[in-house]
């Protein structure tokens, strides 16, 4: 029985394992379905008052004189309708006369067509029949100065004109107005051009000798004196505008205000009949406006040449709404036009909802609160206009949000499944590479434990709370036996380490004592031989005492003082030992803060990796730039360059690109040597590429006097 009950407690941990997966799969479940239950509490408490915003932002369009336009203009949402088509204003008449009452006007009910390079069309009539029968256009162009017609002179051809051709009721009437100037106006650098157009019927040839102008085609335009382009500057905006030939040509922004007699508009006021208003047949009224300049060249601006921007119309309106809502807008006056308008919002039919997820959602359980909304609501105004009322009647219902979100439900539910599939692989992929391993590397680690000597416990990794008879117990005592001769051997090599230090003692004490007795040899200050007697000994100092060669470089102490640099690069140059070494610092005594036998080895480390590297006959170059708080030496060798992906790492302690380094003398540390020993400094070493070879940047601080 228990051999039994022993057999069973080894598959512990893997029907645990196996147990978790399988909560965890349930998990993700539970977790999809309460986040798609909240979102579904939330899309119900937020439905009725995102339906309340979208309303008022709908009235809030139509209030405004571009929505008042468009509900007077119903049957225009088109591109094409609304470029040549004339719409009805929310006001009787343009104060055509007046540049600033006629610009407000055409901007304030939004009926500008915008156009490419600065144009702009409003093509529009009165929303009353006893305004006069006209057809209003008024709208920017660019140009360069407008050319003006004297009167008096039979051609047009050499001033900016206007051609408008009006097409309607099977009649096109077409008229050509060159731009002309009162007689004695004054043209200043702040009022800019204003003249008028005169208006003539077109004869088909640029002959209009004792032609008569059209009375009731009134036209004006003013042309803006500040240019559109604006390096252009304001002496030669002055003097383009009082016709200065040699002024630097500019394009100026002209506003136009034209007026059209229609006279079949006017002769329907006449009939005994009451006119119908707005005609009947305004959706085929078209109104082609043209901008000539002086010549024969192509037209400056032509509504039916050019793409503008199509107007606000009810239309855009549906893009606010959301599936399953409705607006409804109703006219009130008999005589309008409009009737019925029904807008829909939009319902994707490429979002496809699974039908298990539908049913799902809906029977998903939501608050009492949130549960009102499941009746359809519908919110009722009205626009007041000058043609007369419309009502607004906008219609939603919340149980759209069940559909909606079906459809997100339904797209996200394949990253659930990916989910769950992700589980099952991780699960299958860890049963079979890890927990298979395991199995059998219990079995292997009962008969290793019986060859561990217990002799001894471990005192920071002891493992025996571990123990048992489940896979992780038996692989747990394994771990604690086999850790017991790890430390033996870690106690071995903390001997061998103790006995190498003391090497390295005997070894330094060995090597200063002849060479304090050879300091004696060499007291006299200018013998060369001391120089290198107390290099050999700072090098001792650095080494005696420690376990490694880096940690000896790091730990070193230096003694900083004052030394001259240029003195110090030109004795380094003399005294190198090597051929083709070259100085070129020329500057006065420069201090800088070093110590002066490492900064020696810092520069014979760099020699010998010059010279290993130079090409023969080469020189290796020092150089020499100060700032005011720094001195930057530089050491340039002609030879092969640094790979790129081993710059970084050249500074690094025991990185050599020699093979077998170290048998060859090449320990690489004499740049780590280098730039430890410039960083107690406070300098930096940085090595660089150059054209033909390597350079060595240093950088010390400047002493002070």
């Amino acid at each position: 029985m228990n051999r039994l009950l022993d057999w069973l407690a080894s598959f512990r941990l893997r029907l645990l394992f196996r147990g978790v997966f399988l909560l965890l799969s349930l998990a993700v479940l539970a977790m999809a379905v309460a986040v798609l239950q909240d979102e579904k509490q939330r899309s119900y408490d937020n439905y009725e008052a995102g339906f309340a915003k979208t309303t008022a932002q709908i009235l809030a369009r139509l209030r405004h004189p571009a929505g008042q336009l468009a509900l007077l203009n119903p049957t225009a949402p088109g591109a094409d309708a609304s470029l040549m088509r004339p719409v009805m204003l929310p006001f009787a008449a343009i104060d055509f006369d007046d540049q600033n009452k006629a610009r407000n006007a055409v901007e304030m009910a939004g009926c500008l067509v915008q156009y490419p390079n600065q144009a702009s069309l409003c093509i529009a009539i009165g929303n009353s029949a006893w305004a006069g029968g006209f057809v209003y256009a008024a709208g920017t162009f660019a140009s360069d100065t407008l050319a003006v017609h004297r009167i008096g002179e039979e051609t047009f051809a050499g001033a900016h004109r206007l051609r408008i051709t009006a097409r309607l009721r099977n009649k096109t009437t077409q008229w050509i107005a060159p731009f002309e100037m009162p007689m004695g106006s004054i043209t200043t650098s702040s009022d800019g051009v204003r003249g008028r157009f005169t208006g003539y019927i077109e004869r088909g040839q640029d002959n209009y000798r004792g032609a008569q102008t059209v009375r009731d085609f009134r036209a004006w335009g003013w042309q803006d004196q500040a240019c559109l382009d604006n390096h252009i500057n304001a002496s030669t905006n002055k003097a383009a505008l009082v016709g200065d030939d040699t002024a630097t040509a500019c394009r100026h922004k002209t506003f136009f205000s034209v007026r059209l007699p229609i006279d079949a508009l006017r002769d329907a006021l006449f009939q005994q009949t009451k006119p119908q208003w707005p005609p009947a047949d305004l959706d085929e009224f078209r109104i082609q406006v043209q901008v000539l300049p002086p010549g024969d060249g192509a037209a400056i601006f032509d509504n039916a040449r050019d793409v503008g921007t199509p107007l606000f119309s009810l239309s855009d309106l549906a893009t606010l709404l959301l599936p399953g809502e409705e607006v409804l807008i109703t006219s009130k006056a008999k005589s309008s036009s409009m009737g019925r308008w029904l807008l829909k919002g939009k319902v994707d039919t490429n979002e496809v909802a699974a039908p298990w997820l539908v049913r799902l959602v809906r029977k998903l359980p939501v608050d009492d609160v949130s549960a009102k909304a499941e009746t359809p609501l519908l919110l009722k105004d009205e626009i007041i206009t000058p043609a007369g009322t419309f009502q607004v009647a906008v219609s939603g219902d919340a149980r759209s949000v069940n559909r909606n979100l079906s459809v997100v439900a339904t797209r996200l539910s394949w990253f659930v499944i990916a989910m769950l599939l992700a589980i099952a692989s991780a699960w299958l992929l860890i049963e079979i590479s890890l927990i298979r391993r395991i199995a059998k590397l219990t079995q292997r680690t009962r008969g290793l434990s019986q060859t561990v000597h217990a002799d001894a416990g471990l005192e920071h990794y002891d493992m025996s709370d571990l123990r048992g008879k489940d896979e992780l117990g038996i692989l747990a005592t394994g771990l604690n036996d086999l850790l017991r001769r790890v430390k033996e051997d870690l106690a071995r090599e903390q001997i061998r380490t103790a006995q190498e230090k003391e090497q390295w003692h005997a070894v330094g004490h060995e090597i200063m004592s002849p060479l304090q007795s050879l300091l004696a040899l060499h007291r006299d200050d200018d013998d060369p031989s001391q120089r290198y007697i107390q290099r050999m000994q700072q090098a001792v100092r650095v080494l005696y005492g420690s376990a490694s060669p880096s940690e000896a470089f790091e730990s070193s102490r230096l003694q900083i003082h004052t030394l001259d640099i240029v003195q110090f690069l030109h004795h380094v140059a003399a005294n190198a030992g090597i051929d083709g070494v070259i100085c070129t610092a020329d500057h006065t005594p420069v201090l800088v803060r070093a110590d002066e036998f490492p900064l020696e080895d810092v520069f014979s480390h760099l020699l010998s990796n010059a010279v290993r590297y130079r090409e023969a006959g080469t020189p290796i170059t020092f150089a020499l730039t100060i700032t005011e708080t720094t001195a930057f030496i530089s050491v340039n060798n002609t030879g092969p360059r640094i790979p790129n992906n081993f710059i970084d790492k050249i500074f690094e302690y025991g990185v050599s690109d020699q093979q077998a380094a170290d048998t060859n003398g090449n320990l690489g540390q004499g740049l780590f040597v280098a730039k430890t020993y410039l960083a107690k400094m406070g300098g930096t070493i940085a090595v660089s590429n150059t054209d033909d070879g390597v350079c060595f940047k240093l950088s010390l601080q400047r002493a002070a006097g």
